[in-house]
């Protein structure tokens, strides 16, 4: 497997090419990066300024394999309001064709979000939030495979695709892939598990360490600090025949942000090992 780091790794307004040299320094073999509404990578970015982020990589030796997003917890694309669905579909798409651009083989997606009555999105019941994701991913992989790139969908905090057996067969159902997240699901199940049922669905891993008496987000730790039973999950990829990118998602430090990456590349090396 491959040691990867998230460029939300990074303190707010690291340039893309500093990001990569800090990155290599450290011991990571590739960044992924991300979509964002502002930044090198938007809407707007141009293919000219994708190929210099490209040879910027290059030149530092880092692998650019995957692009996150963090825009569909804004815009999700499960909304009641059309005109926010389709904003989402947007940034979906732009996100393919970036990650093609840039030679990334993989997109990472949050299908949508269950929201009650009151809350910001206002009442999204789970069977309608289900079909409009599925709708919604059925269509963004189909041009993934245009593109050449797999649209992975990740388990996150959104009250959706809370079990294995249903990201399994929602991931199979649309054609797209699972992006898991060791740390995410911690908070109601063991990452293990979730790999045997996935199996080779899985197309890229998150990892992040997670202390389950915090129970909230706040209980996101670096790595190794927590519950996660990094042992158990290892040996699940291995079985699973996984050994692609492993991505560290963590918080940049707010001070000495290389200090983070150092420690986070000897504590992968580390779990790689068990």
């Amino acid at each position: 497997m491959k040691k990867g780091i998230s460029i939300w790794a990074f303190p707010a307004g690291t340039r893309l090419d500093d990001a990569f040299l800090m990155a290599k320094r450290a011991g990571f073999d590739g960044v992924e990066v991300a979509l964002s509404d502002k930044g090198e990578l938007t809407l707007d970015t141009t293919d000219e300024e994708l190929a210099a982020i490209k040879a910027a990589a290059d030149n530092a030796g880092i692998t650019l394999y995957s692009v996150a997003s963090g825009i569909y917890w804004k815009h999700p694309f499960t909304a009641n309001d059309r005109k926010t669905a389709e904003t989402a579909r947007a940034y979906g798409r732009k996100q393919i064709e970036i990650a093609a651009a840039l030679g990334c083989d993989t997109v990472l997606i949050v299908p949508g979000v269950v929201s009650g009555a009151g809350e910001p999105f206002g009442n999204i019941p789970y069977d309608v939030a289900y079909d409009r994701a599925l709708a919604a991913m059925t269509g963004l992989a189909a041009y993934g495979k245009e593109k050449g790139v797999a649209v992975g969908v990740e388990n996150v905090w959104n009250k959706f695709l809370l079990s294995p057996l249903e990201m399994r067969d929602f991931v199979d159902k649309t054609g797209a892939a699972a992006y898991f997240d060791a740390g995410n699901v911690l908070v109601s199940g063991y990452p293990e598990h979730w790999i045997d049922i996935l199996g080779g669905r899985i197309v890229k891993v998150h990892i992040k360490d997670f202390v389950r008496k915090i129970g909230n987000i706040t209980g996101f730790v670096d790595l190794l600090a927590g519950d996660v039973n990094f042992a158990a999950t290892m040996a699940a990829l291995r079985r699973a025949g996984y050994d692609g990118f492993v991505t560290a998602e963590v918080s940049p430090y707010p001070k000495a942000p290389e200090v983070l990456l150092k420690n986070t590349a000897l504590a992968m090396d580390a779990i790689f090992s068990m």
